[in-house]
């Protein structure tokens, strides 16, 4: 009898109206195993993006089809596309692994991408079992499918490096985590889904041509500058490892300046191109505490918000490590990785002045912007909502005796005292100016957990307006949106005992 997935089937399969090319399959089966999606009975739409559709060159009235459902819930073969789950190891909770892989994600394969727009690789997380599943059941379920949708579209919007998400199908089908809960296929888009943890593997199995085929993949793809680098011109290996630790840094300044804490930086979770991927127990912070920690499971803190620069650091280092064989110089590795602990302050502080509307730079800086993270931290005051309503004070479309950003402070001394220093820091700004950039910076709508809980809670009703109304807002953050103020008030109480966890 033949499966409904099976390649040979061609009069089964959909025609998408993309161009695929399939590089990473071509790579052999040392990085992966061919295999086909899971079908899910009865699939139905849950969420789309019309603006990561755009990248794709999909035509809207085609993702509206019931082709398309089935696609992206992996019920039919794709015409063009070499479905496969790929290999890697790695570092979990600072822990050597071993042996990990998409335990529930299948690549469809690379789309040549809309015009000016670059190639992507289209994955679908939750489309059932492969060879890396270790004891799972490959299948993602609403509540997290949901919060990889958001999450992906709303760092976009923050202008934070990201993979992203095209749409999320759901099905009845029962899935088992600390409940029963039902299944769900999130479509993810990235130029390419290779993570720290892929050279990691190879590296710790002696597999060196593999690693050398690999390394010479991403750096021919991604990365050609490397071949000519001024800084290694002999090792574009090592090239490869800077350019890396440039990207992670940039992420990672991101990261701090808005809030946002991953929960799982484990090694196989970091991406080769910078991006920020794997979005499970993550959290933008409500009030401002350093030493938050966002995942329930992570019960040593080693991913706390405050120590996610030097874990990123820790990762490129374990990165190093396995490039090592290629690069044949420690030195030279540890030079390239040097460049993370140079770029990062740099960037994160470039941050902190935009978010302060500060217009140059001064010697004094970093004290003043510790000053103020430690003002924050001492009264917990909400992290967007000081922000945003700061942006508003300085160019004037609040009281301009500052109450709406003092009365977020128990402490007003310590408030005055700080705001005397800050304006006369200010001071040889145009204030209008410096006002409309923080605006710019500093975002109104974060996916707050509840608000997320909230959109999830109407979801399992098949309610998804929740759903479309956060993305509305969130693929742009920046913008009033007048009428939806709610979206951008303070947490409820019961926020604070939402738990979120590895589980999904």
């Amino acid at each position: 009898m033949q499966s409904v997935l099976d390649p040979t089937a061609d009069t089964l399969s959909i025609d998408t109206g993309l161009t695929w090319r399939n590089r990473f399959a071509a790579l052999g089966p040392a990085f992966s195993t061919l295999l086909s999606p899971t079908p899910l009975a009865a699939p139905y739409w849950v969420a789309q993006s019309a603006d990561a559709a755009a990248l794709l060159g999909v035509d809207a009235g085609w993702m509206a089809s019931d082709a398309a459902l089935q696609a992206f819930t992996g019920n039919r073969i794709v015409a063009g596309a070499a479905p496969l789950a790929s290999v890697y190891s790695g570092h979990q909770f600072g822990v050597w692994a071993g042996q990990l892989g998409d335990g529930r994600a299948i690549l469809l394969g690379e789309t040549a991408g809309a015009d000016g727009h670059p190639p992507l690789e289209v994955q679908l997380k939750g489309a059932g079992r492969t060879p890396y599943s270790r004891m799972g059941d490959g299948r993602a379920v609403l509540r997290s499918s949901i919060r990889e949708f958001l999450c992906s579209e709303a760092m976009h919007g923050l202008g934070v490096a990201t993979t992203r998400a095209l749409c999320i199908t759901g099905s009845d089908a029962p899935v088992r985590r600390e409940e029963i809960e039902t299944a769900s296929v999130v479509t993810r888009l990235a130029p390419s889904f290779i993570r720290f943890g892929h050279f990691e593997h190879f590296s710790s199995r002696e597999q060196f041509g593999e690693l050398r085929q690999l390394a010479d993949f991403v750096i021919d793809s991604f990365y050609p500058e490397c071949r000519r680098s001024k800084a290694f011109p002999d090792s574009p290996y090592a090239a490869l490892l800077q350019a890396v630790s440039e990207r992670t840094a940039q992420m990672v300044a991101r990261w701090q300046a808005v809030g946002f804490c991953h929960g799982v930086m484990n090694t196989d979770n970091m991406s080769i191109l910078g991006l920020t991927i794997d979005y499970g127990p993550f959290q933008f912070l409500d009030g401002f505490d350093p030493g938050h920690i966002c995942n329930h499971s992570d019960t040593q803190g080693r991913y706390a918000f405050n120590r996610q620069p030097n874990v990123a650091y820790w990762n490129l280092f374990c990165l190093g490590q396995s490039l090592l064989p290629l690069i044949d110089d420690q030195a030279q590795a540890l030079a390239a990785l040097e460049t993370y602990k140079t770029l990062f302050p740099e960037l994160l502080m470039r941050e902190m002045r935009a978010k302060l509307g500060l217009p140059d730079a001064q010697s004094e800086d970093a004290a003043f912007v510790e000053a103020t993270l430690q003002l924050l931290a001492a009264a917990r005051v909400d992290h967007t909502i000081f922000w945003r309503r700061l942006g508003h004070w300085v160019a004037g479309t609040l009281d301009q005796d500052a109450d709406a950003v003092r009365d977020l402070f128990l402490d007003r001394a310590a408030f005055d005292a700080w705001l005397l220093r800050y304006s006369e820091r200010l001071a040889p700004a145009d204030r209008a100016l410096a006002g409309d950039s923080m605006r710019k910076t500093n975002p109104k709508f974060v996916l707050r957990n509840h608000l997320g809980e909230e959109a999830i809670r109407q979801a399992k009703l098949k309610d998804f307006s929740g759903v479309h109304t956060l993305l509305k807002l969130l693929r742009a953050p920046f913008d009033e949106h007048p009428g939806y103020e709610t979206y951008a008030g303070f947490p409820p109480d019961w926020a604070s005992s939402i738990e979120i966890s590895c589980s999904s």
